[in-house]
């Protein structure tokens, strides 16, 4: 049914993505299909990394670490925002296209009242991506 599955990843806070990342997996078995990890940086150093290259290997880790764990194919996108906090849901958008996924699995908050003003990333995904996408509550 589904031939690429695209797993947003924070790496500042991968512990609170593991019910998604454990979804996605499953899924990957399941239909016997690659995931792949994006990940959103700027191109100015963070606390995560002095770059995008670095970004990108530490991303490449992290997507090794859950393929032998998993036993799944696994790859990374690393997508490029100049200001990451507000650019993300578009530089997911991007990568959906950019990565070829036809769905989408993502770690979301439970819904609150603020989701009426500035909505989830996850919502903004489901509501505006042309692909199928599932939105794991934490």
């Amino acid at each position: 049914m589904f031939k690429r599955i695209m797993a947003p990843v924070d790496l500042a806070h991968v512990e609170r993505l593991s019910a998604a990342l454990d979804c996605a997996a499953d899924l990957a078995k399941l239909y016997r299909v690659p995931i792949t990890y994006v990940g959103v940086t700027s191109s100015a150093p963070s606390k995560l990394a002095h770059n995008p290259e670095e970004f990108g290997q530490r991303l490449g880790a992290f997507a090794e670490q859950e393929a032998a764990k998993h036993g799944v194919e696994t790859a990374t996108h690393t997508a490029i925002a100049h200001d990451p906090t507000t650019e993300i849901d578009d530089a997911l958008m991007r990568a959906i296209g950019e990565t070829g996924a036809d769905l989408v699995v993502m770690a979301s908050h439970v819904p609150n009242v603020m989701d009426y003003i500035w909505p989830s990333n996850g919502g903004k995904l489901a509501e505006h991506a042309k692909c199928s996408v599932m939105v794991v509550r934490a």
